[in-house]
């Protein structure tokens, strides 16, 4: 009887047992469940390929290499000036006084410091074409932005990613990138 008595007790713990690994089972089941429901969700986007389905863009980038291409023929007209002016002062070296000489260094120095400006006053970090480049683009980027906001807003994503400059990105799925429909949106079909 004590032998019957202990083998119903061992019955029944076993029992309690799979009972509460059925409502664990359950309950993480249904965890899961709420947080996969709940679950943020990402996008993808590629602004590299966007930028290059947008005419707008590459007009202005054109526009750009134009403006920089004159300015650099600008600076380069100076130095080419500073290189005359130099060998013209080796070749005359011999027979200038020192006050023409010191005269010949300060034009040439000038000259010099006259590139130097304008190279700095057009392609420093505030300078002439980072002014213009701004003016171009970011109309454009703000367009492409608000495109991206108004799916984001439309089908819930609360987080989109850009491939193009997402070095961290090892791996994403074409089926969560959105460019073709921000081109879309944009009114570029694709």
């Amino acid at each position: 009887m004590h032998a019957e008595f202990n083998a119903l007790l061992l019955i029944r713990e076993k029992t309690k047992l799979t009972t509460m690994k059925r409502i664990l089972l359950t309950s993480v089941i249904a965890l899961t469940t709420f947080f996969c429901a709940n679950a943020q969700k990402f996008a993808m986007i590629d602004m590299d390929y966007i930028l290059k389905n947008v005419p707008a863009y590459e007009r202005a980038n054109e526009q750009l290499n134009q403006v920089s291409k004159k300015w650099e023929g600008e600076i380069d007209a100076i130095l080419r000036e500073v290189e005359s002016l130099y060998k013209k002062y080796q070749s005359e070296a011999v027979f200038l006084s020192d006050a023409q000489k010191q005269k010949a260094e300060e034009e040439i120095m000038q000259k010099e410091k006259q590139a130097s400006d304008l190279k700095k006053k057009y392609f420093g970090n505030e300078g002439e074409l980072f002014k213009k480049r701004q003016s171009l683009m970011t109309p454009i980027q703000d367009e492409i932005y608000t495109a991206v906001k108004e799916i984001c807003e439309q089908r819930g994503y609360q987080l989109v990613l850009d491939r193009a400059s997402g070095g961290s990105i090892i791996y994403a799925s074409p089926k969560i990138d959105i460019s073709d429909e921000v081109l879309q949106k944009l009114g570029y079909a694709h």
